[in-house]
């Protein structure tokens, strides 16, 4: 139970550190991320997928991520039922962040956007989003799957290397979908902020997901001596 907790706690922060970056950091427009920028955003992201891996990674391996463990459970490291349990509390744990975010947007004044931090693509767009997520995704989880591999990892490294992947594919990203690459960071917000977030919601669940398999594939391919 105590991985599941962690995946839940590890995820919270992920959602409420980088969407809350999107939402207040300093933005002065309502625009996502108009205060700090795309690459504030990024980091924020990024950092917190570095901090909570050294946090809780030798707990559960810091999935945080239902796509990352899609991948993780079709490269053969874990059973089926650990992984949908993954899922769930990692989706439990975006919705508390984004409670905790929407509280705080409900209860004060601040001179960011209302937003939830949800992602989003324009009408006309669907394609573009599609592709731009399940390729991203398939970047990170690769990199996620190679830098954790028990024999050809970057063992204590691997935190660092996932996080600034995650900036990385953050900065390409944002402006075409605000950047998910995780269903339940897409999920957690939308569910708030519902709308438009809610109805395009399948793409941020589809996408990723799409991308991870890929990954696995590939990986279990370059994996093999």
């Amino acid at each position: 139970m105590k991985k599941y907790i962690a995946e839940m706690v590890g995820t919270m922060v992920l959602v409420l550190m980088g969407c809350g970056s999107a939402v207040f950091a300093g933005s002065v427009a309502d625009t996502v991320g108009a205060g700090v920028g795309t690459i504030g955003v990024a980091l924020a992201f990024g950092l917190s997928v570095v901090a909570m891996a050294y946090v809780i990674g030798g707990i559960s391996g810091c999935h945080i991520n239902p796509a990352i463990t899609l991948g993780v459970f079709l490269s053969g490291r874990m059973k089926g039922k650990e992984a949908a349990m993954y899922m769930v509390f990692q989706v439990i744990g975006a919705v508390i962040g984004s409670a905790v975010l929407y509280a705080l947007i409900t209860t004060g004044a601040h001179d960011g956007p209302t937003a939830t931090g949800a992602n989003s693509f324009d009408a006309g767009e669907t394609v573009q989003a599609f592709v731009a997520e399940a390729v991203f995704t398939f970047i990170f989880v690769l990199v996620v799957l190679g830098s954790t591999d028990p024999k050809k990892g970057a063992g204590q490294l691997a935190g660092l290397a996932i996080g600034l992947t995650l900036v990385l594919v953050h900065i390409v990203c944002i402006p075409i979908t605000g950047t998910s690459v995780n269903p339940a960071r897409s999920i957690g917000p939308a569910l708030f902020e519902g709308g438009a977030a809610l109805s395009q919601l399948w793409l941020f669940i589809i996408a990723p997901f799409v991308g991870a398999a890929f990954s696995a594939m590939v990986w279990n391919y370059l994996e093999k001596d």
